[in-house]
């Protein structure tokens, strides 16, 4: 699979984690496309936690409005009957548990559910932004990313860089599989037909631990 169809994949087996009238929020880059993959009846709203609920889509180019962006400063548009309202106020949106479900995107993530996702020491970083209070009062958190970098495995024994919160992570998408964070450790429960459980395994340094009922992931 090339790059855009490992992107659509994972989006697309991400939407399928929604529900009708989920409040959801979208993690910049992959997870931006989920919205795009929504199955037939299901309606979500999408939070943004610069202060914004009832986001649209992204603008046709030339129709951008300067005051609306999300929270990595990309345009986006406001549907009828959304609301804005200050960053303080949507963090305790965010922390009071009104988000349904956030996907987010992972440097690395392991086997007791710990996410590192914003920053590799040395390089410069815009900061951690709102994934901490995401991590911790989403409901359901869900990575969307793919499954290794440059070859190197993302799902790891135990992360190595600076955590962005710690034992928070539900499940985990990427285009080889979906797998589930249990207290024993992650259970692969789908696989793209695409490759063997062997071919994950070899892909992830944690032991992934096979579920009974592995199925064929959907998409």
């Amino acid at each position: 699979m090339d790059k855009n169809q490992i992107r659509e994949v994972i989006a697309r087996r991400c939407a399928l984690e929604l529900h009708d009238g989920d409040v959801v929020n979208l993690g910049i880059g992959l997870p931006t496309m989920i919205p795009n993959y929504l199955p037939e009846g299901v309606t979500v709203t999408l939070q943004s936690e610069n202060g914004l609920l009832g986001m649209g889509p992204t603008p046709e180019q030339g129709k951008e409005d300067k005051y609306l962006t999300n929270a990595g400063g990309g345009f986006i548009t406001a549907l009828p009957g959304a609301s804005s309202f200050d960053s303080a106020t949507s963090f305790g949106y965010v922390r009071g548990g009104h988000v349904d479900v956030t996907f987010l995107g992972a440097l690395q993530v392991d086997e007791k559910g710990n996410l590192a996702n914003w920053m590799i020491p040395g390089k410069k970083t815009p900061g951690m932004g709102g994934a901490m209070d995401l991590l911790v009062g989403a409901n359901r958190v869900i990575l969307a990313m793919e499954h290794t970098a440059k070859g190197a495995p993302k799902i790891l024994k135990q992360c190595s860089l600076p955590l962005t919160a710690a034992g928070e992570v539900d499940m985990i998408i990427t285009e080889m599989g979906v797998m589930v964070v249990t207290p024993k450790g992650i259970e692969l429960t789908e696989i793209n037909p695409e490759f063997t459980v062997e071919q994950v395994q070899a892909a992830t340094e944690a032991i992934l631990i096979v579920s009974p009922n592995l199925k064929n992931m959907q998409f």
